[in-house]
């Protein structure tokens, strides 16, 4: 992809950074975002960035709520990506339920409404959407066409989320759901598994017999290009590696090469005492998910780390070593 204009809403996560590294070079990038200081403030966010990734990047303000000077952005533009969404790593008290949930429904009301406006509007629309959308799975594999979902919050959290964007009537612009799998990168979920090895606990979680789905943040963006320049490709797809691993193994390679020989494992029952004490939710850990992106392999797309070792590897030659060692 080169010289198009892409739309980031909810663009300053890690993830967020990670397509600006990605696309921002040789496209024009905008980041939808509650938070806009000023332009090198924006810039200093993102701090791992080079100078030439950020060139053609700016930063909109809105609120994910309302429609105003923002939707201007999307008239004419080539690709909308929607990230937005409040962190699920929180406890699943009566307000965090209903900020997780309204986070992701309003922004995707608000930005059909914005379609809507547009006089060209966007060619596609890619929302994400989470693998956690499948039951807890120890039994066979969940894609597009055999997954199945049981009752709970983070599925039907997903199921409204997905329902919101297919209802949006948007005749001349596609949509794209994306599952998205545990997403590695040199931020985002592995900060919290380096605290863990830094301090010995860097053992399997819970039985470490629960599945881990996870791709490289790399794989992410290749496939969202993919998605784009395939017009005949909307609706659902998983964005994960094909080779999903258990828990135990994911713990045992993430040791091996950040070089630890041994871990303690969190047992499901301290798993419980300490998801009260620092604010989270244990399924965050024991859910098994067992997802493979069936209907992207379909398309021909293949994937640059689709083994977890290797992928690891590529992230943690990239990541300076006092992140994950104490000395």
């Amino acid at each position: 992809m080169k010289n198009k204009k892409i739309i980031i809403a909810g663009g300053s996560g890690f993830i967020g950074e990670e397509m600006i590294r990605y696309f921002g070079k040789d496209n024009d990038i905008c980041i939808l975002t509650r938070q806009v200081d000023n332009g090198i403030n924006n810039r200093n966010h993102y701090q791992s960035l080079r100078p030439e990734e950020l060139n053609r990047v700016s930063w909109v303000q809105w609120d994910g709520i309302t429609t105003s000077e923002w939707v201007k952005e999307l008239d004419g533009a080539d690709l909308l990506i929607n990230l937005s969404g409040k962190s699920v790593n929180c406890r699943y008290t009566e307000k965090n339920k209903q900020e997780i949930l309204s986070s992701r429904i309003n922004p995707v009301n608000t930005l059909g409404k914005a379609i809507a406006l547009c006089k060209r509007p966007p060619a596609c629309w890619i929302n994400a959407s989470s693998a956690t959308i499948y039951r807890h799975a120890t039994d066979h594999a969940q894609d597009e066409y055999n997954g199945e979902f049981h009752d709970g919050f983070s599925v039907d959290v997903c199921r409204q989320w997905e329902k919101a964007l297919y209802d949006q009537p948007t005749p001349h612009t596609r949509k794209i759901a994306l599952r998205m799998a545990i997403t590695l990168g040199s931020g985002g979920v592995l900060i919290p598994y380096f605290n863990l090895l830094k301090f010995g606990l860097g053992g399997h979680q819970g039985s470490g017999k629960q599945m881990y789905s996870w791709v490289h943040v790399e794989d992410t963006c290749r496939m969202i290009e993919w998605l784009y320049v395939h017009p005949e490709l909307e609706g659902t797809f998983n964005c994960s590696s094909p080779f999903p691993v258990t828990n135990k193994i994911f713990m045992q390679t993430l040791r091996k090469l950040t070089g630890y020989r041994f871990g303690l494992p969190a047992y499901e029952w301290m798993l419980k005492a300490g998801a009260v004490l620092i604010g989270t939710e244990t399924e965050l850990v024991l859910k098994s998910r067992w997802v493979v992106p069936t209907r992207i392999k379909e398309t021909g797309f293949n994937f640059r780390h689709p083994f977890l070792e290797e992928a690891l590897e590529d992230l943690v030659r990239n990541i300076p070593r006092k992140q994950y060692h104490l000395f």
